[in-house]
């Protein structure tokens, strides 16, 4: 039985308050609790908007090769899912980017969702929502999340794949960094993705305002600096007036690996 209806409305009012939950991730049998319920098995990775090309990698144009790995689960996929609206930004009431475009669920578990939280879509209309998704300026964040497995109450959990659209302002996820490592590791960049600063960098501070969703940028003595936690979402090179900020690739086959890590996780056929 799929949950209520009114169970996204308790959710969106505690929404605010989840970096309690985060926090807490870090008490030695409380952490250890919530990790086994919402978090075991965990695996996402982000996808970059935008990733310049170089000589290293061919292709036809700058935003072909992230988006492949998106559209390649979207294209495998025998059922797709579109939600109503984001929780997370009905919960903060955002004001920047869209509400009514929440994340996009794959397999076959995503057809116990309740539907009056969503419906299911035909694959061209889920490449298409994807694709509103972009322009609209969301970050896709794709793989498996027990999470959504928990809250949706679907089972089995191999059978959901999420693509979260995150805005940089409301994602659950910006509490990662008051999470334990364990936990915030499991979600990172496409394999073989840098961001780094240059020797450009003027100090300005762009960078560091409410721009970086895991708060991995900070000044450090008039510059900036990428710490690990970085997920390599590449927002922080649209708002650099400086071209200080790089996002490269340090391998080929970054697509064809994104892809490897997250086929075993998930059977959405």
């Amino acid at each position: 039985m799929s949950r209520p209806l009114w169970i996204t409305g308790v959710l969106k009012f505690g929404f605010p308050q989840t970096w309690i939950i985060a926090k807490m991730t870090r008490w030695p049998l409380v952490g250890k609790l919530l990790d086994n319920w919402i978090f075991e098995g965990t695996s996402m990775i982000m996808v970059p908007r935008v990733i310049p090309v170089n000589l290293s990698v061919p292709a036809p144009s700058q935003t072909v090769l992230p988006l492949q790995v998106v559209e390649h689960f979207i294209n495998q996929a025998n059922y797709h899912w579109v939600m109503n609206e984001c929780l997370c930004r009905a919960g903060m009431k955002c004001r920047d980017f869209p509400i009514d475009l929440g994340c996009l669920f794959l397999g076959e578990a995503a057809l116990q969702i309740n539907p009056k939280m969503g419906r299911q879509v035909k694959k061209e209309d889920a490449l298409e929502y994807a694709k509103r998704c972009r322009e609209a300026g969301l970050v896709h964040l794709i793989g498996r999340a027990k999470l959504d497995e928990v809250w949706l109450k679907v089972t089995p959990g191999f059978k959901l794949l999420t693509i979260c659209n995150c805005c940089p302002c409301c994602c659950v996820y910006n509490n990662l960094p008051d999470m334990t490592r364990d936990i915030s590791d499991r979600f990172t960049k496409m394999p073989g993705v840098n961001v780094t600063v240059n020797d450009l960098c003027s100090g300005c501070g762009l960078c560091a305002e409410d721009v970086c969703w895991v708060d991995a940028i900070k000044m450090v003595d008039g510059r900036a600096v990428i710490s690990d936690m970085c997920k390599g979402c590449g927002r922080c090179l649209a708002v650099c007036k400086d071209n200080a900020i790089q996002l490269t690739i340090s391998s080929g086959q970054f697509v064809k690996n994104s892809i490897d890590k997250i086929a075993p996780l998930v059977d959405i056929r």
